[in-house]
């Protein structure tokens, strides 16, 4: 009668352990997916091991009666902060901005950024550059003034760009530049990836980034930025 009875509670408590390992892995699954694993619909697909930040806006998010929204295009930003798991601070609520360069696409041609420091008495400049899925920033160069015209030195944070320059052949298979830009100087390009740095390859040379499908966080440190040495290719885009 003890050895059946024995028998019993050892058979009860492997059953305990069972549902309790099969909570324990239930909950694990649960853990896993929140956050960035959810998708449009709010499933979580669990056969995708890294998921992909992708582009979520059109114009008809940015655009009200043909006038830019700068709140719906800081909202695009911070859903790409959120997902990048990038702290939006006070100093970016207060000092973030967002433009379209006044040619109207957004979607396309645009960025968000914020001067982390321009210090014309030091001169040096620290920037983030915050770039949606397949967003460019217009071709552009900076020309001497009273300042030296401004160096640039890049590294992408999150995501990845084409890093276009005009010094340089063509670089075969490029990505379709936007009609509202117009044509570009800039013909040589590279991929740059996470981590790797890459500097601008001439003064006063022609040159821009564009995001890729993942969308672009890049950091930029230069000498002070003198937004008169600025020129644009497109003679209607303006900062």
């Amino acid at each position: 009668m003890r050895n059946y009875k024995h028998k019993k509670q050892m058979n009860m408590r492997k059953k305990i352990f069972t549902v309790m390992m099969a909570l324990g892995l239930l909950a694990g699954t649960l853990v896993s997916c929140t956050g960035n694993c959810a998708d449009k619909e709010g499933t979580c697909n669990l056969n995708n091991k890294e998921m992909k930040y992708s582009k979520k806006y059109t114009n008809a998010d940015f655009y009200t009666e043909g006038t830019f929204n700068e709140e719906a295009a800081l909202n695009a930003m911070k859903d790409m902060f959120a997902f990048y798991g990038v702290p939006y601070t006070p100093f970016m609520e207060q000092e973030l901005w967002v433009t379209d360069f006044g040619l109207g696409d957004f979607e396309n041609v645009g960025m968000g950024g914020i001067f982390w420091v321009n210090d014309e008495k030091h001169n040096y400049f620290a920037h983030a550059i915050y770039l949606l899925p397949g967003q460019m920033i217009p071709e552009h160069a900076h020309v001497q003034t009273a300042y030296a015209p401004k160096f640039e030195t890049w590294m992408v944070n999150k995501g990845w760009a084409y890093n276009f320059s005009e010094i340089g052949d063509e670089t075969p298979n490029a990505p379709a530049i936007p009609a509202t830009h117009g044509p570009v100087k800039s013909k040589n390009f590279v991929v740059q990836n996470v981590g790797e740095i890459i500097h601008l390859k001439k003064e006063e040379s022609f040159h821009f980034l564009m995001a890729g499908p993942e969308g672009a966080i890049v950091d930029e440190w230069a000498c002070y930025h003198d937004n008169d040495g600025l020129r644009f290719t497109n003679t209607q885009a303006a900062l």
